[in-house]
């Protein structure tokens, strides 16, 4: 195992527990990329993310396994419980992560969209998670709530 990916990964996920949004930013390297079921990212974009998903987050708190960690590549496995609106969410995460130079450099999160959309969304979640359309309007409304979207240009 390698100690400085441990150490980077241990960083990033300390921070998220500690809804420190701020210190996990810090860790990308300005051109990196980061990819979930939600959202497709790069460089100061994804600081903006945590940064407000780190704030926003109600009765939030999470468990994480490291579950490798090689020279320059970590496999991360995450419990996340929180309320999104109304509802309560456990999202299960498998996050690979890519680091260069003790920065991140390329993050990929996976989980179950549609048993994520049906707990956050409630019905509607339920009868549409698993339609591609229903997955690109979430991320669409979700980038547009974090400020991640450029401005509609005007007409």
């Amino acid at each position: 195992m390698s100690a400085q990916t441990r150490a980077v990964l241990t960083h990033l996920y300390d921070a998220l527990a500690r809804r420190d949004g701020a210190a996990m930013a810090a860790l990308y390297a300005p051109d990196a990329s980061f990819e979930d079921p939600v959202f497709r990212l790069r460089g100061p974009q994804i600081g903006a993310m945590w940064i407000e998903l780190t704030r926003r987050a109600k009765d939030f708190g999470i468990s994480y396994t490291i579950t490798q960690s090689d020279s320059g590549r970590g496999t991360v496995e995450c419990t996340a419980r929180y309320r999104f609106g109304t509802h309560p969410v456990v999202n299960r995460i498998l996050s690979e992560i890519e680091i260069e130079d003790g920065r991140i450099v390329r993050q990929r999160d996976r989980f179950d969209f549609p048993r994520w959309a049906a707990q956050a969304l409630g019905l509607p979640g339920r009868l549409f998670g698993r339609f591609s359309w229903f997955q690109r309007a979430v991320s669409r409304r979700a980038k547009r709530q974090l400020g991640l979207s450029p401005p509609a240009a005007p007409i």
